[in-house]
């Protein structure tokens, strides 16, 4: 995304490189004031909450400014670096908006739309972090200045087409006969919040006269607790561990999670992992259970294909998926992400192998792209190679399962009538109760437990 200053002078804004991302990290730059760049030169490279993306820039020129050092937060839409593209430049010049009236031409050019930019898309010219509605377009009393403030201050704009919520919030206000435009919202960047809608559905009081207290002298703020540097480390949340957060307490508290346990002998899979390690179809692939197990899931899912599903509140719809993005969760310098492997279930045992592999590779280097991250429909979580048994794992949100894998260890169990020393480990299967009754909750688990039990069963039951 870029602007002109001058004839001369073009800024590039911190474009949205991911879906719906509001604030990048600048990480590091590899330009310094006085360098020259050329079109599609990286000039830095930032973390959003789901990635590390580099960002090259559009256009030849010198750079005249750095808005920002390395470790600032920079919110989507504001510039970050100014570059001098003089000689020739001032014809790339983006062409300005058609003027609605001259006087309001004079103050600030008509806002655009969405573009694509280098990565991902732009947004609006607005300082405020929500992504732009699709469908309708947002009515902006002149002047556009004078809007803004009272946006970011979350005073209702009188003239939106369609206030700011989330769909639950929408569906209580239309139980609770509330008309969302009469409410005043207290969320971020003017959503309106369940506290809100249920404020406005309260009847309220008739107001009392006005109460005369005496001029008192100013309060002074309150002073911020002190604490021990030496004893304590204070981490600011940002990037994977605040996107992170965000999720799960969305999740947590929309989707009705069950979990159910089953401990099960995985002797036979261990077994078929050495002896899969020599064959030559997967001779130089990272054949481990984690493999296995992914395929039991998918085999299992191929069995009861309703688990793999979403809720949609808007529109009050179950969406059955055809098709199974397989998530797994990783664990990387910058916290945890999930990214997943596309179209899992058409992929043969090698293929997945050789996608598992480089997922996690991916991940460790912490390239993971926000495109790889996006679109899962079911998820494994590998607790046990912390040495873990079991847990009772959260959904990823907009995922209707999620699976977790504890330490194999191996245990006294009853085999064949008699007590032996074999591999055992315990699995978890979280699910949202919305779409998955405990019936085909408990089957799926069963399937992947009996998969791992009689490995042969990936031949019989696929």
């Amino acid at each position: 995304m870029t602007t002109m200053t001058d004839a001369s002078v073009r800024e590039f804004k911190m474009p949205d490189v991911g879906e719906g991302l509001t604030e990048a990290e600048i990480l590091k730059w590899y330009v310094q004031p006085g360098d020259a760049v050329t079109d599609g030169q990286v000039v830095c490279e930032v973390e959003t909450a789901k990635a590390a993306v580099e960002l090259p820039i559009p256009y030849d020129g010198v750079v005249r400014e750095l808005h920002f050092p390395e470790g600032t937060t920079v919110d989507v839409g504001t510039a970050i670096i100014a570059v001098d593209v003089s000689g020739g430049a001032a014809a790339q010049a983006l062409p300005e908006a058609p003027k609605a009236e001259p006087e309001e031409a004079t103050e600030e050019p008509k806002a655009e739309g969405r573009k694509p930019v280098l990565v991902g898309y732009g947004v609006a010219a607005s300082a405020t972090k929500r992504r732009p509605r699709k469908g309708s377009q947002v009515t902006v009393p002149a002047p556009a200045q004078a809007v803004q403030p009272e946006l970011n201050g979350h005073t209702p704009a009188v003239d939106r087409a369609r206030p700011l919520a989330k769909p639950p919030v929408r569906k209580l206000a239309k139980d609770l006969g509330v008309d969302l435009a009469t409410v005043t919202p207290s969320g971020p960047d003017g959503i309106i919040t369940r506290e809100d809608v249920h404020a406005a559905a309260t009847p309220k009081a008739a107001p009392e006269p006005p109460v005369q207290f005496p001029a008192t002298a100013p309060v002074a703020p309150a002073a911020v607790t002190p604490y021990d540097s030496t004893r304590e480390t204070r981490v600011p949340v940002k990037g994977v561990r605040k996107a992170t957060a965000a999720a799960m307490i969305g999740s947590a508290f929309t989707a009705p999670h069950v979990t159910e346990f089953v401990t099960v002998d995985v002797t036979r899979t261990i077994k078929l992992v050495e002896e899969l390690k020599q064959d030559k179809e997967m001779q130089g692939k990272r054949v481990n259970p984690l493999l296995l197990i992914a395929k039991a899931l998918l085999v299992a899912i191929k069995r009861n294909p309703e688990v793999n599903a979403s809720w949609d509140e808007a529109n009050q719809e179950i969406v059955l998926k055809h098709y199974v993005n397989l998530g797994i969760a990783a664990a990387t310098p910058r916290g945890l992400i999930v990214p997943n492997i596309k179209d899992a279930h058409d992929k043969t045992l090698p293929q997945l192998a050789d996608s598992l592999s480089d997922l996690v590779s991916t991940a460790r280097e912490g390239k993971t792209s926000p495109a790889a991250m996006q679109g899962g429909t079911v998820t494994i979580t590998n607790v046990g190679v912390f040495g873990v048994d079991t847990g009772t794992p959260i959904l990823n949100p907009g995922e209707s399962a999620i699976l977790a894998v504890g330490a194999i260890k191996l245990q006294p169990w009853v085999h064949k009538g008699k007590v032996k020393p074999r591999q055992v480990a315990t699995l978890a299967l979280s699910f949202d109760h919305r779409l998955v009754d405990g019936e085909l909750g408990s089957k799926v688990l069963a399937d992947v437990a009996a998969i791992l039990e009689q490995p042969k069963r990936l031949i019989t039951w696929a």
